[in-house]
């Protein structure tokens, strides 16, 4: 639909990034970081999980102010928004679990009621959870708080299935990422519904990518490679970086 059929939003383009390979791999890299920089600033910088959410969540406000401002998809603007909303995310899971004692089952079911309510307002009011006609602030408001649900369900799933119901990291990270090839399987080979498999994979790539992140990041006595929070913090950041500064480029030479 031609944006010019929304008249009471300002004139913009899709706000999403086109959803290709790329798309996944930052996106997957994006929730290992999630995982991994929360634990960094909270120990290794020893800023406690209270303090490390007021300062992530001004942040996170800061760069969605940036990202609403834009009249187009801007890919460094939308990716850190990513990544900062990824570790806000984990961050909300953890301190309902370790601060408030809310156990990880309620908050899934908690989580994935809150996103199910997210999709029925947004269906409800724009007739589509299209990720390909996020063309309007209302459409983009719907967007990103279910992007910020899918990392708060994504954070508690994982950590549900791999210490409390003692799959462990890799046992953990096999079995979503099996159930990401099967929405891939069913997309690609019986034609399944393109906007559901889309957000059925977005939603499990948290799990897989907290998952992966503390399989690096945790201690070998723990069941982790022992990489710690730092290496796998900015060994995934630089990768992201690298892959934006890419695209970008690529978007520039392709609009020239």
């Amino acid at each position: 639909m031609p944006v010019t059929q929304f008249p009471a939003a300002r004139a913009m383009l899709n706000k999403v990034p086109e959803v290709t390979l790329y798309f996944w791999i930052i996106k997957i890299l994006a929730t290992t970081v999630g995982e991994t920089a929360a634990d960094f600033l909270i120990f290794n910088l020893h800023l406690g999980l209270t303090n490390t959410m007021a300062i992530m969540g001004v942040l996170l406000a800061a760069i969605l102010v940036a990202q609403f401002r834009t009249l187009r998809c801007v890919e460094w603007v939308y990716w850190l928004a990513v990544v900062l909303i990824s570790i806000v995310g984990t961050l909300i899971t953890d301190n309902l679990v370790d601060n408030l004692g809310v156990p990880l089952q309620t908050t899934v079911w908690a989580f994935g009621g809150a996103l199910a309510a997210t999709f029925a307002a947004w269906y409800a009011s724009e007739k589509t959870l299209s990720i390909h006609e996020v063309t309007t602030t209302q459409r983009e408001a719907f967007y990103w708080l279910a992007i910020l649900f899918t990392f708060a369900l994504g954070t508690a799933a994982g950590d549900l299935a791999a210490e409390t119901l003692k799959f462990g990291y890799v046992n953990s990270a096999l079995m979503f990422g099996a159930a990401i090839a099967s929405v891939t399987v069913a997309y690609y080979g019986f034609r399944a519904n393109a906007i559901a498999a889309f957000w059925i994979a977005y939603i499990l790539t948290r799990p897989l990518g907290a998952s992966f992140g503390d399989l690096l990041s945790q201690p070998v006595a723990n069941g982790g490679m022992g990489w710690g929070t730092v290496v796998t913090s900015e060994a995934f950041l630089g990768a992201i970086f690298v892959l934006v500064v890419f695209l970008s480029l690529r978007r520039k030479t392709q609009a020239a």
